[in-house]
């Protein structure tokens, strides 16, 4: 018979339990950084295992060795990166230095002219919109300082990140033995088996998913730097791999991109006719960019990125839609390798669901 002190119980089991998971909610979500680290710091373990498996096995490197190595390699990677773009900045600086303010100024009342002719639109003076508006009141020194404490604040998080990161990484390759052998004393037995086999199928489909990555960003890079090529741009070799390292970032790298290029293409002509040399270019490049980016979402995407985590492509968008959402540009980035593992944790605890049974039936 049920009487009202069940009734009662179950309420207060069930509130109980609404507590707990709305506390662990907001605790991941608090620590949502550290998340993002631990997550950033295994997939570079993944990446760099074969590297220090190498380095151990036919080197005989020793643990901390093998780990300090592969950190190494991975700054003088970053470091690389960076330098790699000081000639497209002192160049881009030049070419701004060069400037002919006036030209330029003449070159666009030009231009404005013959938009509002052609399209049979009203005069803008953009003087009294200017001072109707009163931005230049509004702008004022505060705006500055506080621009500049957005950059030094930036600068100093990615810096905490990076440290971070690499500070996680060094010892998720360092101890990654002792780390297995802690994981297996602390498993019940009744489960171990089943979290050996997510581990490893997580390694292999996450392995494939990365080799798939680096093939779909060398394509797209070979396409970019063609593009470029084609149209005499001094720096195509950077403006290519800076734009296929953005295409890392599902659907809105590839983007970011193309607006990057663009404006590059067009500070690379300045001093030239803007009618006759600069549109014209500027819009050959991106229409070229825009092409390479129907082959890779129809073509290199799919066949890649899809076929390496044996995922839906409507999956991916979803999830990635919703990692942008709550973590942000790098929560995209992470956002299939986690699903990724997350699928083959839930297909080897609970096969038995009909919902993990139609996400998981390709694994």
């Amino acid at each position: 018979m049920i009487t009202s002190k069940i009734i009662s119980n179950g309420i207060l089991r069930a509130l109980t339990t609404i507590l707990v998971i709305a506390a662990v909610l907001y605790f991941l979500y608090e620590i949502q950084t550290v998340i993002v680290y631990l997550c950033v710091s295994l997939i570079l373990c993944l990446i760099a295992n074969p590297l220090v498996q190498f380095l151990k096995n036919k080197l005989k490197f020793s643990n901390s060795l093998a780990a300090i190595t592969t950190i190494i390699l991975f700054i003088l990677l970053i470091v690389g990166f960076i330098l790699l773009f000081v000639p497209l900045i002192i160049s881009q600086a030049n070419n701004l230095s060069l400037l002919d303010t006036n030209h330029l100024q003449h070159q666009f009342f030009e231009t404005e002219r013959s938009i509002e002719s052609y399209f049979n639109i009203q005069h803008l003076d953009f003087d009294k919109v200017l001072k109707e508006s009163k931005i230049a009141t509004t702008f004022g020194f505060g705006y500055l300082t506080g621009f500049i404490n957005s950059i030094m604040g930036f600068l100093a998080d990615t810096g905490m990140g990076l440290v971070s990161v690499f500070f996680i990484t060094f010892f998720l390759i360092k101890d990654q033995e002792d780390f297995k052998i802690g994981a297996r004393k602390i498993l019940p037995d009744t489960n171990e088996d089943k979290i050996l086999n997510s581990i490893t199928k997580i390694n292999h489909l996450l392995t494939r998913y990365f080799v798939g990555l680096l093939l779909q960003l060398t394509v797209v890079f070979i396409l970019y730097l063609t593009v470029l090529m084609i149209f005499g741009n001094k720096n195509a070799f950077v403006i290519a791999f800076l734009c296929a390292i953005l295409n890392i970032i599902p659907y809105i790298g590839p983007i970011i991109g193309t607006i990057l290029a663009a404006i590059l293409t067009m500070i690379s002509l300045i001093g030239s006719d803007f009618q006759s040399e600069i549109l014209p270019t500027t819009i050959y490049v991106v229409i070229g960019f825009l092409l390479v980016q129907a082959i890779d979402n129809n073509i290199s995407q799919p066949l890649i990125s899809s076929k390496s985590v044996n995922s839906h492509p409507l999956e991916i968008f979803l999830v990635t839609l919703i990692s942008g959402i709550t973590f942000g540009i790098v929560g995209m980035v992470i956002a299939i390798p986690v699903f990724t593992m997350l699928k083959v944790i839930l297909k080897e605890f609970f096969p038995d669901n009909k919902i993990v049974s139609v996400l998981t039936e390709k694994i």
